[in-house]
């Protein structure tokens, strides 16, 4: 590996995607992406006896799920990175107990599956492990109860709020030639606008998503024309257009190429707000949807960039601004790879 300008993770060996596994519940399943995901559950519980066992079961099944299709064990993982929005990273480390592959846990908030893929990818390339599994998780009832109020409430909102994707994403990567390579990343730095209020999640991330693509572009010498799709994690209906204004002004014109996972995952019928956001919400789209459309030649070469907020319910009592950050990764066609997996 290599550092490209100031960010931006060069790799010399091809990381090649080997598997993917998505596993949702009932609003997503519900949503246009559908057919997409590997498994579904039509209630928030997913057959468990509390929400924060079901989303044990979200990111187990995804894991499970990217392991089966190509016909791998957990022993023929080196590594297990993952992480998730409960305090302590509960969910990850409960799963990490159950899978028994050695473990590093990881925290970037909604940013977590592009952090958590682009420090996987670095290692094989580095030659500290041979395959690995890069795993993220959300719950829309386990985040509430944590940073906002329980469900059972049924507080108002504004139209600002985003609504907490349920579900979990796994992706295998090693040297192993397939489909799709994966040929960098453009690490994010924290970025602090000022914003206060947690129901606003678009517009705090935003500043964070322009700042990291803004750098990426200009530590590989591209356009936004270089890429097929430049997809952010969850800025959603609010932080979209902040987005794209912010990189006009560095004359910066994504418009033609940018979508976001959290207007993607929910349908405009589907009473979610301003559209998806959580762990989740950058997997279940990427690892399904995504990466099956570069798979099937519509996208050549695509810059998937999640976006998370770094703050906690104390902090927001204590009156503090939201720091943000924004990790990226550029996934690629390869046409020597042997399709040998289903997204």
């Amino acid at each position: 590996m290599k550092l490209a300008g100031r960010q931006t993770w060069l790799f010399q060996d091809d990381i090649f995607v080997q598997s993917t596994g998505t596993a949702v519940g009932p609003m997503e399943s519900n949503g246009p992406l559908s057919s997409y995901y590997d498994k579904t559950f039509n209630d928030l519980y997913c057959g468990e006896e509390n929400w924060e066992l079901a989303e044990r079961r979200l990111m187990n099944e995804a894991i499970e799920l990217s392991l089966s299709k190509v016909n791998a064990t957990k022993e023929d993982v080196d590594l297990l990175l993952a992480g998730d929005l409960l305090n302590q990273n509960v969910t990850s480390n409960y799963v990490a107990r159950t899978q028994q592959i050695p473990f590093l846990c990881m925290f970037g908030a909604c940013s977590t599956s592009m952090e958590t893929l682009a420090v996987g990818s670095a290692l094989l390339d580095g030659g500290f492990a041979n395959q690995v599994i890069a795993a993220t998780s959300s719950h829309n009832a386990t985040a509430e109860r944590q940073f906002r109020n329980p469900t059972e409430y049924g507080g108002q909102k504004p139209d600002t709020a985003t609504f907490t994707v349920t579900g979990a994403g796994s992706i295998m990567i090693s040297k192993k030639k397939s489909p799709i390579k994966i040929t960098s990343a453009t690490i994010g730095k924290v970025i602090d606008y000022g914003v206060t209020n947690p129901n606003d999640m678009g517009s705090a991330m935003a500043p964070a998503a322009a700042d990291t693509i803004k750098q990426h572009l200009l530590d590989l010498n591209r356009t936004p024309e270089d890429y097929d799709l430049i997809v952010t994690g969850d800025l959603s209906s609010v932080g979209s257009p902040i987005l794209r204004e912010l990189l006009l002004e560095d004359e910066i014109d994504i418009s033609a190429v940018h979508n976001d996972c959290g207007l993607m995952v929910y349908s405009p019928d589907q009473e979610v707000f301003a559209g998806g956001s959580g762990c989740g919400c950058s997997a279940v789209v990427t690892y399904s949807y995504l990466l099956d459309q570069i798979k099937v030649g519509k996208y050549k070469r695509i810059f998937v960039v999640a976006t998370g907020a770094l703050l906690n319910p104390i902090m927001i009592q204590q009156k503090e601004t939201i720091p943000t950050i924004a990790h990226g990764v550029v996934f690629e066609a390869n046409q020597e790879g042997e399709n040998s997996w289903n997204t």
